[in-house]
């Protein structure tokens, strides 16, 4: 049956009305009047060599791909045979960033098909490496870039995106990306790379999910000098006019997208960070991830690490390298976490110490440096300069490090731990690789294997005496995806601190005895979509039961509601199998 045959089966005389067809509800998803071409161009529809006899007649694509008809399955089978060849990491991101933009599907399959070893290539470490190339390897345009030539008419620009129905944005000025510094537009590789995350770890769709670069130019002068870079070439915008121009920002997201478009800021500087969390929390659906979200995997490791001890959080003390966004925000959580635990405000703060460049923190430290995030936990103590010295007078029993200093953690740090504690609980959670305070081997062979170790990017086991031992990774990925979710399904306007504290405990309750025994703090990764699904019931239990959900009326089985909204990664049919029957 040709095309015009086909047209006239279903009631019109016009063979281009078989192109692109509605079938009935749920057989398809692809809209009316897409041309066959446009089913190979568009990534969204693109299936490759899966399209079969009958749709590539159908579509006027027939001759336009090679014989063979292959299954999804053989397809991932052939990207991940391509991928294997390839020696290094950037040219892996740089395979699925191409993949993502000609098969979307066949991209979040891939994903999905091992997390554990495709998560550090479109994340952490690798993301790192492709924001510092950014501009080298642009090919493919992204998300969308705003720059502050475009003040006054934000709403405007953002109306060019073609998609209506976003309901994440992950936003960065690109001044602190990672542990690597200013990177200016270079920056965009970490939107992009989180937003995939939310699809193959949440189901959040990709129709819904917007990247968004704002680029208000860099202070990294090789990058304004590189002939390759693809950003504003000046000085970054500070002062009253970036406060405006972010203001801007976010009152021309509400207006396009409505209030409950969740935003997720990333990788802002520390003191735009904390500012416009404070600025705008209370009024817009939005969080920040390097604050919030790090604190909430920190303490759910934290949390685990304890089931290990058999001791309580208040009975711990846990001293900070770093007093950037990372370590204030997991030092905050710290501190709600011990007052959920029965202590009072001053209490629970003597439990939590901090070293910054230029020392401990005290109150009326000679060599200053305090905001007023850290003096929050400034301690009544001498000043001591060394983070080892320090290590000797405080005998923390938790020790966790968010400085992006690659090696503070020395040996002699490390010994000291395991000095103090039976089982020292050491996190060096900065990134990339090259930044974290030490390495998992370091960790173990100088507490002599007795510490629980964690870290921000991935490391291997590590055989010690006889036992492999399973360092865990700190990643946001278990957090932000899955309290995403939860937002977006209860319709969230606000995103209250609690939500992360929740989310941090049930993350915790996620590790089984099994995943515990052999050291790590975390389920394994291939859990991650179903830790993602939990965290999203338990914020949408919390949104309902304190008036904070939109979504009408409440789901009588959260779980089931969840998964109804999740993006399914399987091809749909281009025509209804009705239609295909009558062939």
């Amino acid at each position: 049956m040709d095309c015009k045959e086909f047209a006239k089966l279903n009631g019109s005389d016009d063979e281009r009305d078989c192109i692109g067809l509605h079938g009935t509800a749920g057989e398809s998803d692809v809209p009316s009047k897409i041309s066959g071409l446009e089913h190979l161009k568009n990534k969204k529809y693109n299936k490759g060599l899966a399209f079969c006899l009958e749709e590539r007649q159908l579509l006027g694509i027939h001759g336009l791909l090679p014989a063979v008809v292959k299954t999804e399955e053989e397809q991932v089978t052939h990207s991940l045979i391509l991928l294997n060849r390839l020696e290094n990491n950037l040219d892996k991101y740089m395979y699925l960033s191409d993949l993502a933009e000609r098969n979307e599907r066949l991209f979040y399959k891939v994903l999905a098909s091992d997390v554990s070893k495709m998560m550090p290539i479109v994340y952490t470490p690798t993301v790192g490496l492709a924001c510092q190339n950014f501009s080298k390897i642009f090919t493919h345009p992204k998300g969308m870039y705003i720059t502050l030539n475009d003040s006054g008419h934000i709403y405007d620009v953002l109306k060019n995106w073609p998609e209506t129905d976003v309901r994440a944005i992950v936003v960065t000025d690109g001044e602190r990306i990672l542990g690597l510094g200013d990177l200016g537009a270079n920056g965009m590789g970490i939107p992009v790379g989180k937003l995939s995350l939310y699809t193959a770890l949440a189901g959040i769709k990709p129709s819904q999910c917007l990247p968004i670069t704002l680029d208000v130019g860099t202070n990294n002068q090789s990058l304004r000098d590189d002939l390759l870079y693809v950003g504003l070439r000046r000085n970054r915008l500070s002062g009253v006019v970036y406060d405006e121009f972010i203001d801007e920002f976010m009152h021309a997201v509400v207006r396009r997208f409505g209030q409950n478009c969740l935003i997720q800021f990333e990788d802002f500087g520390n003191a735009n960070a904390f500012r416009l969390l404070a600025k705008y929390r209370d009024n817009f659906c939005t969080f920040n991830d390097d604050i919030q979200g790090t604190a909430s995997v920190a303490l759910a490791g934290i949390l685990s690490s304890l089931k290990i001890k058999d001791t309580a959080l208040k009975e711990n003390t846990i001293l900070f390298f770093g007093a950037g966004e990372a370590a204030l925000g997991i030092a905050g959580l710290c501190l709600m976490a011990l007052i959920d635990n029965g202590l009072t405000e001053e209490e629970a703060k003597k439990r939590i110490w901090m070293v910054d460049s230029k020392g401990l923190i005290v109150v009326d430290r000679p060599k200053g440096g305090l905001t007023s995030h850290k003096l929050r936990f400034a301690q009544n103590h001498e000043p001591i300069d060394c983070l080892a010295e320090v290590v000797k007078a405080v005998k923390p029993t938790v020790l966790i490090g968010a400085a992006a200093v690659g090696g503070a953690f020395t040996q002699d740090i490390l010994e000291s731990m395991a000095l103090y504690n039976d089982i020292p609980i050491i996190f060096a959670l900065s990134n990339p690789t090259d930044k974290a305070e030490c390495t998992a081997e370091e960790a173990y062979t100088h507490t002599k294997g007795t510490c629980i170790f964690a870290s921000g990017s991935p490391f291997q086991p590590v055989e010690y005496n006889g036992k492999l031992l399973h360092p865990g990774q700190g990643n946001n990925s278990y957090i932000f995806p899955g309290v995403a979710l939860g937002v977006i399904c209860a319709g969230m306007l606000t995103i209250p601190e609690e939500i992360f504290l929740i989310a941090a405990e049930k993350l915790a309750s996620l590790c089984t005895p099994s995943d515990l025994a052999k050291g790590s703090l975390y389920p394994p990764l291939h859990k991650i979509t179903k830790c993602s699904v939990e965290i999203a019931i338990s914020v949408m239990d919390y949104a309902y039961k304190n008036g904070l959900a939109t979504v009408r009326p409440e789901p009588a089985d959260k779980a089931k509601f969840i998964r109804a909204q999740m993006y399914n990664p399987n091809y749909q049919p281009t025509f209804p199998k009705t239609w295909l029957q009558k062939l």
